[in-house]
């Protein structure tokens, strides 16, 4: 099979806008991680985002949120210099070489990995190596404020200095790396790379537990474990087709976002604007029902077995401590997720509010009952057993979708009016087509002619209320003609491959496109970016209603708005392609592997 992938080459590190009032271009960050936590690296080598020990603690380092007092761990060529930058092929680690008047010098950035998987500490090193001529080089670990809730300081310990912020310690240990430089609050230095020369910095990180200060070359060393382990989960992922290297790189990202609980974060970071005049500022350190049923579909599709192992047990723990009425979503470690709270910091580019915690605690959306039934179904599928719990929670849970489909909700969006949204009756509807497909299989016992009945009232009041003659299209909620991308999601659960959800597709692209973008709902162009995952949903939702040529086609357009390492935020600006919302986006890379992967299964 021949498809041609379009234009492969990311948008260019030179188009970048250089740091600016202290911030860069979120196209800029690179991301690297280690089953805890994640960095984000800038461009000119700039660590500007590094929550320690976990993904959703109080981040020591945050100058992606605050310039000022945020934070950084910084290290480049003291002077003008050039970027090219690229992951190892197959792995989390950084790689970006430098390029001066008077030489070159490589520096690798890996967040270390254990002997048995995740360190029971921070341990971030970087790898400097001379390939050319000389390159003098600086660095600077500076902890800041942790989204003003500390105030850091440095002092003499028996081993050197150390940085302290609230219960985080911070030690540097480094190799052929110039004399330290402690003021009241960073640790610095400077030195010279060179032809064949080899330095380190690693920083090490504990939170009110004492602190392990490895040997430098131990730390060398793990960089290179680290490559290994990544390789070794690559080589895991099943998939042959065309993209192969963008859905690899999907999958990589993603896995940053998986915490040791099972849980997987919606994003890395917290407060990326999705306008840049404000307002629409979440924390997305949390974990989804939904997307954590997005993501059990796709690797389940890949073979992958023990993140898909982890991520239903985690989600049935939940749905089990919640009982029928699911929670939308968690902390990571499964307990109740914190309430929004506004932090006292300006936020990137001064754009706010900062914010902790989500305000869509307590929500009701009906979808996620469809995500639950879904990953079940696939998961029993591939070969699995259910245990007896489970089949009991999974009865329980089709009959409350039975009772609760016919209420409004605050739908996929999460938005403060509650209506009754297609695409959350959709859901309800996928949700008791699975419920009546396991029970036939033998999974599970339950109301089976009751989860018949209600499952085709619920179409029959989808025909009824939430189609548009005049649009050619399912509308956004019932008595409206608005427009939502989220009911092509639909074409894959299978509630509509027909006529109908074809000219749905030509109604969205018609009236929520922008480019090959799509933006989420009508109006939403007035107030956000558009939306990456809704674009790739538009590529399967093609393939499912037969349009390939069409789905390849645009596939082809979106591939390439990645960044430079292959990394895809939230939203993007459709008039210049810069990126919006939190970052790496677990969503749109989520929705890049389905497109691809339906491409593949559907020829």
């Amino acid at each position: 099979m021949h498809v041609d992938n379009g234009e492969k080459s990311a948008i260019p590190l030179d188009a970048i806008p250089a740091r600016s009032s202290g911030y860069v271009d979120l196209r800029s960050y690179s991301a690297i991680g280690d089953g805890l936590t994640v960095a984000l690296i800038a461009h000119d080598g700039s660590i500007d985002w590094y929550p320690t020990p976990l993904l959703d603690s109080p981040p020591a380092f945050a100058r992606l949120l605050d310039a000022e007092n945020g934070g950084c761990i910084e290290l480049a060529p003291d002077g003008d210099f050039t970027v090219e930058r690229a992951y190892i092929p197959r792995t989390n680690v950084l790689q970006t070489t430098y390029t001066t008047a008077t030489g070159s010098a490589r520096v690798t950035d890996s967040l270390n990995t254990g002997l048995s998987g995740r360190l029971p500490w921070g341990e971030l090193a970087r790898r400097i190596e001379g390939l050319e001529g000389e390159v003098a080089m600086r660095w600077r670990v500076a902890p800041g404020t942790a989204l003003a809730s500390a105030s850091p300081w440095a002092h003499s310990s028996p081993l050197g200095p150390v940085l302290r912020i609230g219960d985080t310690t911070v030690g540097v240990r480094g190799t052929a790396i110039g004399d330290s430089v402690v003021t009241g609050r960073d640790i610095s230095g400077t030195f010279t790379a060179r032809r064949s020369s080899h330095h380190l910095l690693g920083i090490l990180t504990t939170s009110a537990e004492p602190l392990q200060l490895p040997d430098p070359e131990d730390i060398d060393r793990g960089i290179d474990r680290t490559v290994r382990y990544w390789e070794s989960w690559s080589a895991e992922l099943r998939y042959e087709g065309p993209w192969s290297d963008e859905v690899l790189r999907s999958a990589l990202a993603l896995k940053l976002l998986h915490s040791p609980s099972g849980a997987i974060a919606a994003a890395a970071t917290t407060s990326l604007p999705e306008s840049l005049d404000g307002g629409k500022n979440w924390d997305y350190r949390f974990a989804w029902v939904r997307d954590a049923a997005y993501t059990l579909h796709t690797l389940i599709r890949f073979g992958e077995r023990e993140e898909v192992h982890a991520a239903l047990s985690w989600l049935l723990r939940v749905a089990r401590d919640r009982g029928a009425d699911l929670a939308v979503f968690t902390r990571l470690d499964g307990g109740e997720p914190d309430a929004e709270r506004a932090v006292d910091v300006p936020g990137w580019r001064r754009i706010g509010p900062v914010v902790t915690g989500n305000r869509a605690k307590g929500q009701l959306q009906l979808g996620i009952y469809g995500d639950l039934f879904e990953m079940v179904r696939l998961y029993v599928e591939g070969g699995h057993l259910l245990d007896t719990d489970t089949t009991r929670l999974l009865s329980e849970m089709a009959d409350r979708t039975c009772d609760v489909w016919q209420r409004a909700d605050a739908g996929i969006w999460e938005l403060q009016t509650d209506r009754h949204y297609t695409s959350s009756k959709m859901g309800c509807w996928h949700a008791l087509e699975c419920a009546v497909a396991l029970a036939e299989e033998g999974h599970i016992e339950g109301s089976v002619e009751r989860w018949r009945y209600e499952r085709d009232r619920i179409r029959d009041w989808i025909d009824e209320h939430c189609w548009s003659e005049t649009l050619q299209s399912y509308t956004w909620y019932s008595g409206t003609d608005q427009l939502d991308a989220s009911v092509l999601l639909h074409a894959a659960s299978g509630f509509d491959r027909g006529p109908r959800m074809s000219s749905t597709i030509d109604a969205v692209t018609r009236e929520l496109g922008d480019g090959p973008l799509i933006y989420r709902y009508s109006g939403a162009d007035e107030e956000e970016g558009t939306f990456v995952a809704c674009a790739f949903w538009a590529v399967a939702a093609l393939v499912e209603v037969g349009r390939r040529r069409e789905a390849e086609e645009l596939m082809g357009r979106l591939v390439p708005l990645a960044n430079d390492v292959g990394l895809y935020s939230e939203m993007i600006a459709s008039r210049d392609h810069s990126f919006l919302g939190n970052l790496p986006q677990g969503l749109s890379h989520l929705a890049l592997m389905a497109a691809a992967l339906t491409l593949v299964e559907e020829y």
